[in-house]
């Protein structure tokens, strides 16, 4: 297909006088990773339940390669549920392949897909216990496995990280960057921003279901307030204040984080610093993913 691209394309849903998504619009190309992020009740769950097509929009649409998501596209998507959707007294073998069977598979392709897949989860000898008998961790994996068995074109993944230790993360992260890679589209939602801006190509971040920005770490930190750290230790206090339009963010004993309208100030904040004595610092701040997501939630909204 020439247009391997999710497109969520101006979608709206209401629960009674609750506006869960106000024309949301955004993207997820082929062999990228898409992190989507926001506060609880932003909207993220509501979204990929639409997506996969168990809400109805009340208006907008959802399509892949250009054109509308039917039932036959939906069974080309891998989804991982917040809520984890297995049968606990169940083999894991057993309903990996019949949930690979409802996408299609034939039952020797599911079984054989199964066993490689828990292999490279870690489950390789895990494949005749009860699910009930995992930790869960491993119900994770199992469920990734169920979300990954019929090679999907789309994986749309809510909170797959959750609860997982270190190590279950890192198969996980592996695993979601090598579908990528092989130009799978990959949308996740997830609450571990550090991961998120680690992992992703690209991150949206949702507040009362209206994508407040979307983009590259990078470009998210290139829309945000230039920042300087200055360490200048004979300053007193409120030295910032002779910089035009400068704004004192924090200050650490001697070293302040100003930020500044645009960077074209920095000059006249050196040399503001400069006059109360020897600087020992001064450097332009480099947002993390949690400081611009904080600083996006927290705007006023536009009238």
């Amino acid at each position: 297909m020439a247009n391997r691209v999710l497109e969520i394309d101006r979608v709206s849903k209401r629960y009674g006088s609750v506006a869960a998504l106000q024309e949301l619009s955004f993207e997820v190309r082929a062999g990228e990773l898409f992190g989507f992020v926001g506060p609880n009740g932003a909207g993220k769950t509501t979204t990929m339940r639409i997506v996969l097509g168990v809400l109805a929009a009340d208006a907008g649409e959802v399509r892949w390669g250009g054109a509308p998501i039917t039932f036959a596209t939906r069974r080309r998507i891998g989804y991982m549920p917040e809520e984890r959707g297995l049968y606990p007294s169940m083999g894991v073998t057993e309903q990996l392949v019949y949930l690979a069977e409802l996408h299609g598979m034939r039952a020797p392709d599911a079984r054989a897909a199964a066993a490689r897949w828990l292999e490279r989860l870690g489950l390789g000898d895990r494949g005749g216990e009860q699910l009930q008998k995992l930790s869960q961790g491993n119900q994770q994996r199992v469920q990734l496995a169920a979300a990954l068995l019929f090679s999907p074109d789309v994986l749309v993944l809510d909170e797959p990280f959750s609860g997982l230790d270190p190590v279950a993360v890192d198969v996980m992260s592996a695993v979601l960057r090598e579908q990528a890679d092989a130009g799978i589209s990959v949308l996740f939602s997830s609450h571990q921003l550090e991961l998120v801006e680690q992992l992703c190509d690209r991150v949206g971040i949702i507040r009362a279901g209206r994508m407040l920005a979307a983009g590259s770490v990078e470009e998210l930190r290139s829309g945000s307030a230039p920042r300087y750290w200055v360490d200048a230790p004979g300053a007193a206090a409120g030295w910032a204040g002779e910089v035009a339009g400068a704004t004192v963010v924090r200050v650490e004993g001697s070293r302040t984080l100003v930020e500044l309208p645009t960077a074209a100030g920095d000059q006249a904040l050196l040399q503001a610093a400069l006059a109360t004595g020897p600087v020992r610092e001064f450097r332009r701040d480099t947002p993390t993913l949690s400081e611009l997501f904080r600083s996006v939630i927290t705007e006023e909204p536009a009238a």
